[in-house]
């Protein structure tokens, strides 16, 4: 599955020698990733390309004359897509070559040294743990080192992730995104986008009735039932009255083990809850909230008379979605060259044998997109089980598993369309105000 790679700002910048080159702004899910040069991503072709062959995506070529504003808006989206592309292969994510650029880049475009450093872990329970890490330590090795330190065996470590979560002035919480392997946390804290933000450990799967494969495990259930309590408390999960008087009994005994098998009959249990966002359904600039997980997308709805609606998307009946990347260039005297983002997910739903689309605006769009591919890639995994004739590939935590899938059974969950960008120019810089994605 590809990433949520684009590059919506670049900039000219004088070289040593007198002349200028493109420094290209990198975003990965919303958030500033990089800022690299076309000579630094070109060589890193060719390097990947001695250890992978002709299997790799076309690399923009080099122009010798000097570029016109349209060769340089197609560089720039070829570029792009060929971040999007390369990303897609689980072979290259887990190679040397490219881990070891990625890491190079974030930790030059952050001015970070490699160094020894201590990292707060936020657990579920709003405990945090300290771990020794080296700077350029990616999301991967921190997870490991976090699961040694807890007990968590080797082989659960794929269901669970590393998240930017965000404390608000109220006391509330909120989760900002998941951190993909490569990402480096200490570097990603250093980022002006992700203010009063903490690195935390949450599980990473959207069907509740996974937690049967850690329910063996003691560090595994203690975590499970942290998070459980947590989402409870942040009324992310809804239990009735009766289920909450069962619930807090069970706490205070604290049997986790019986208070995690209730908890998976409460509405929303384990789902990944966003913050207030506004949808355009049943009419535009509804005010809602929003979870997803447990094959569905649940929407509580404010309407303009103030009552409330609530509505389920069942994920069987989404065909793709579509992130749109509405930025504007803040600071623009400034050197950080900063992006305001407005985002927008919309998602194709079959009702009544016609398919319609559902349009929500949030900051969390990537987020949201991550969560629907989650729960596409645990559907395909469930369906494998169950059938000997499917074969597909899925991606998780490095590692790549094979499965087998009939024809018959795929879906068209997404698809890319040629997309139209509208450009706003400052001298020096191309912002592209509009990037329209459509990605699993």
């Amino acid at each position: 599955m590809k990433m949520h790679f684009c590059i919506p700002v670049s900039q000219q910048r004088p070289d040593t020698l007198g002349g200028r080159y493109v420094l290209y702004s990198v975003y990965l899910d919303g958030f500033l990733f990089c800022k690299v040069r076309y000579s630094q991503l070109h060589r890193w072709n060719e390097q990947l390309r001695r250890v992978f062959g002709n299997c790799l995506p076309p690399f923009p070529p080099k122009y010798y004359l000097a570029m016109t504003t349209s060769m340089a808006e197609e560089r720039r989206d070829q570029l792009e897509q060929y971040l999007q592309n390369v990303t897609a292969d689980p072979n290259m994510l887990r190679s040397d070559v490219f881990i070891e650029f990625l890491k190079l880049v974030q930790l030059n475009t952050f001015d970070v040294a490699t160094e020894k450093a201590a990292l707060d872990i936020l657990l579920p329970n709003g405990r945090s743990i300290k771990v020794e890490i080296l700077t350029s330590d990616t999301a991967e090795r921190i997870l490991e080192v976090v699961s040694q330190r807890l007990g968590l065996r080797q082989e659960l470590l794929g269901y669970f992730g590393l998240f930017l979560i965000r404390f608000h002035k109220e006391g509330k919480l909120s989760v900002v995104k998941k951190l993909v392997d490569f990402e480096l946390p200490y570097v990603c804290l250093r980022n002006a986008e992700v203010e009063n933000c903490k690195v935390g450990l949450r599980k990473w799967y959207m069907d509740p009735a996974l937690d049967s494969m850690l329910m063996d495990c003691r560090a595994a259930i203690d975590l499970l039932y942290m998070q459980a309590v947590q989402d409870i408390e942040e009324e992310w999960a809804k239990p009735t009255p009766a289920q909450r008087q069962e619930l807090e009994a069970l706490q205070k005994e604290n049997n986790q083990t019986k208070f995690l098998e209730l908890s998976r009959g409460v509405r929303h249990y384990g789902c990944m809850q966003l913050d207030p966002l506004t949808c355009d359904y049943p009419e535009p600039g509804c005010r809602a909230r929003l979870s997803v997980g447990n094959h569905e997308i649940s929407c509580c709805i404010t309407l303009p008379d103030n009552q409330i609606q609530d509505v389920t998307f069942q994920m069987s009946r989404v065909k793709c979605w579509q992130v749109t990347f509405l930025g504007t260039l803040l600071d623009m005297d400034g050197p950080q060259r900063t992006l305001n983002q407005n985002l927008e997910l919309r998602f194709q739903y079959s009702e009544e044998s016609h398919w319609q689309w559902f349009v929500i605006y949030t900051k969390q769009a990537f987020l949201l997109s991550s969560c629907l591919k989650k729960m596409i890639s645990e559907k395909m995994v469930q369906l494998a089980a169950e059938s000997p004739e499917m074969q597909i590939e899925v991606l998780e935590q490095g590692k790549s598993q094979k499965y087998h899938v009939q024809q018959s059974q795929q879906k068209d969950y997404s698809s890319f369309q040629p997309r139209q960008r509208k450009i706003k120019r400052a001298e020096g810089d191309c912002v592209f105000g509009t990037i329209k994605e459509e990605d699993l």
